[in-house]
């Protein structure tokens, strides 16, 4: 896909997704998430999320919620384990007064102690509704699971009773440490002058554009690499059940292990597996199985998630009680029958088609593409090709898929967690 980037002289990368539409997306992709936490900082990522709306030297909590809202605009974030997200919709004309509110947020906040006495409430109460919701906790919780004492292990949002001790020099702390421009991406979808979208953020930065900033991405962000934790398989990935009593309406499990790294050579493969076991798809082998054929579900769905040094895959499913063995049994059944012998070519290309055409589908959304895009950015130092994803996923062959299967499927290497 044609973009324009270009890197300023305190090290932030600038990507523009030239569109005809009026309306822009833009934002800050931040190399900065819950997996960046020190011992002790369990939650801080997603709390310095929310404190980066309170205040900044030039705008209080007010003046920041009016900024784009009283154009039309929306102003919204999210945290990852890899990353922080801030980011806006606003018409083009508008573009100057994202650029400078996104700017002083990210890199200017104060985070006042007594913006933060109020909001550390507001962030409680979605931890709890968080522990509510057993289908969104137990993935979180199968993590903490399979990546016990690293980074990875601790959910997003930390608890109630570690977010009550933030303060505002644990904020300063953190971001300071991460919130760099070096370690940031910031995108732009839309009709604009990239000249002029440049100028703005050398203006909002107090910077400038570094000499033969380039037109395309080659290297990673200056300025910062992955951590280098270790996450190789130990005994913590041998199979092993878990069963908690949750006293929930029905029963929810997830199996799974640790997956592949973003730049695994199996990556590719193991993505098109998942989209055939368990994918978005009604065709996929375990809806078909489960829900069509035996009515035990209404979801059921598998999910591959790659991070710098591992990667996690999982399949989840929500039946009654006295079904989960059947259940598990009908998943192990299909799992096996992947790792026995490889799928006929015509099943493979017919897979093919389908996730391709997924893809491009997805793409057509251009806030999720452009939030997509810089994250490549981020992490590979190249942006999304869906040229190159598609010739990627015309190479795996079914004896790739065999191998992933009878690498990652044997019932002796998954996890299985299950809430009675």
């Amino acid at each position: 896909m044609d973009y324009k980037t270009t890197i300023l002289r305190n090290g932030l990368r600038v990507i523009l997704l030239p569109s005809a539409s009026p309306v822009v997306y833009c934002g800050y992709e931040m190399a900065a998430g819950a997996g960046d936490e020190l011992p002790g900082e369990e939650g801080l990522a997603h709390f310095c999320e929310h404190m980066t709306f309170k205040g900044t030297a030039r705008r209080n909590a007010i003046d920041i919620i009016d900024a784009l809202e009283s154009v039309g605009g929306e102003l919204n974030a999210f945290t990852t384990k890899a990353h922080t997200v801030f980011y806006a919709a606003i018409l083009r004309e508008h573009i100057a007064r994202a650029a400078d509110l996104l700017s002083d947020i990210v890199f200017r906040s104060t985070y006042p102690q007594q913006e933060i006495d109020k909001e550390v409430e507001v962030i409680c109460d979605e931890i709890e509704s968080y522990n509510d919701s057993p289908s969104e906790l137990i993935y979180d919780e199968f993590e903490g699971l399979i990546f016990q004492h690293t980074p990875l292990g601790h959910n997003i949002l930390g608890t109630a009773a570690r977010v009550r001790q933030f303060k505002t020099a644990d904020a300063e702390r953190f971001t300071t440490r991460l919130y760099r421009p070096d370690r940031a991406v910031f995108f732009a979808s839309g009709d604009l002058s990239f000249g002029r979208l440049v100028s703005l953020l050398c203006e909002a930065l107090g910077t400038q554009e570094a000499a033969g900033g380039g037109s395309a991405c080659q290297a990673s962000p200056a300025g910062w690499q992955d951590d280098t934790h270790s996450y190789a398989s130990d005994a913590l990935c041998q199979g092993k059940t878990i069963r908690q009593k949750r006293d929930t309406h029905q029963a929810h499990v997830l199996l799974g292990c640790r997956g592949y790294a973003m730049t695994h050579p199996r990556r590719t493969a193991l993505y098109l597996l998942n989209n055939i076991l368990g994918g978005p798809g009604m065709n996929a082998r375990l809806n078909l199985l489960l829900r069509e054929r035996n009515g035990l579900v209404y979801t059921v769905e598998s999910t591959s998630v790659n991070y710098a040094n591992t990667g996690v895959w999982c399949v989840y499913f929500g039946c009654d009680h006295a079904d989960v063995d059947r259940c598990l049994a009908l998943v192990r059944g299909e799992l096996d029958a992947f790792a026995r012998q490889p799928m006929d070519e015509e099943t493979l290309e017919k897979a093919k088609q389908q996730i391709k055409g997924q893809i491009a589908l997805a793409c057509d959304n251009r806030e999720n593409f452009a939030i997509d895009f810089a994250k490549s950015v981020l992490h590979y130092g190249k942006g999304r090709d869906i040229e190159r994803i598609y010739a990627e996923i015309d190479a795996v062959t079914t004896t790739d898929l065999l191998e992933v299967a009878q690498e990652l499927f044997p019932a002796t290497h998954l996890t299985t967690l299950i809430y009675e």
